[in-house]
């Protein structure tokens, strides 16, 4: 797909969620995202096992503040105050899930459910959040694709 589309699709805070990360270069689809004026970060989840090993992760990686309490409540509390990011949307791509989802399900689908609610409460501001899990396999049916161009 082209820097277009993804610049396109980025911008829209209607269509932001919860989706897999698609397979392949991944190039085009950061650049699209920073066009749209988003803030890309990367966080790997290669080496967690479990919630705590996840949530340590994503705040380390995401720099959230010495208050971050390390349960679901404070995670959805850090990424609804991205005050320290500003940008005019977010992207969050979750590298090497497979592990965490194989390891510990029922954490990893409360992890996509929060940064989904998490999308959702952004969406009313107006807000692209959006959320990339990277899965090898086929993942979860639940969780979509990202959307193709129309």
């Amino acid at each position: 797909m082209s820097v277009d589309h993804y610049r396109a699709l980025f911008a829209s805070a209607e269509r932001a969620g919860v989706h897999h990360l698609p397979q392949g270069g991944i190039a085009e689809l950061i650049a699209g995202a920073e066009a749209a004026g988003c803030l890309v970060q990367h966080v790997d989840l290669r080496g967690a096992r479990n919630r705590d090993e996840a949530l340590e992760a994503i705040g380390r990686r995401l720099g959230f503040p010495e208050w971050f309490g390390h349960n679901w409540d404070a995670l959805a509390d850090c990424l609804l105050d991205m005050g320290w990011r500003p940008a005019e949307g977010y992207v969050v791509i979750l590298e090497h899930c497979d592990g965490l989802h194989a390891r510990a399900e029922a954490d990893f689908v409360t992890l996509m459910q929060v940064f989904q609610n998490v999308a959702n409460e952004w969406r009313e501001q107006g807000v692209p959040f959006w959320c990339l899990a990277d899965m090898q396999a086929d993942g979860i049916a639940w969780l979509p694709v990202i959307a193709q161009p129309q």
